[in-house]
């Protein structure tokens, strides 16, 4: 009878420090989890307020259709390739190439002015990214000049971009 009841409280015994085992290590991957999809979610989802300027400069001209190449300063410094269809409307497409990827879209601004230096403002819209901005979209405000001889521009950007 007493070897009965030693052999039922080794049993008992191994149970419960099996369920707390399982219960512990249960709690440490809820534990883990939730920090690392904050860790995950925090990269998935980060805005950064962008305030550019570049200078460029006249790569090809064809009409309307220019191609200008130059440098970006601000948020995201880097290459920039913008084709420009200039009419009353400015229409572009860009791409900037920044040191950890690149992005890339298109806008539209209202051009200002009948003289060597006219002015143009409106929007343009982040639609595609690689590196570290695979998942880039944003808005931003397109403002900028144009010299119409030499096809050199000003152009300045200032948005948010999520990626």
């Amino acid at each position: 009878m007493a070897r009965a009841r030693a052999h039922r409280g080794l049993i008992q015994g191994a149970s419960i420090a099996l369920i707390a085992c399982a219960a512990a290590l249960v709690l440490a991957s809820q534990a883990t989890s939730p920090a690392r999809a904050a860790r995950l979610m925090a990269h998935a989802a980060r805005t950064l307020i962008v305030g550019d300027k570049a200078q460029l400069h006249c790569v090809k001209e064809s009409g309307s259709d220019l191609l200008e190449e130059g440098q970006a300063t601000g948020s995201l410094p880097g290459g920039v390739r913008a084709q420009f269809d200039v009419g009353a409307t400015v229409y572009v497409s860009f791409s900037i190439s920044t040191r950890y990827g690149s992005i890339s879209g298109s806008g539209s601004s209202r051009l200002r002015g009948t003289g060597v230096w006219d002015s143009f403002g409106g929007a343009i819209t982040v639609t595609h990214g690689t590196g570290r901005y695979s998942h880039a979209h944003g808005h931003a405000g397109l403002y900028g000049v144009i010299n119409r001889r030499t096809y050199a521009s000003t152009v300045q950007t200032t948005g948010t971009l999520d990626y």
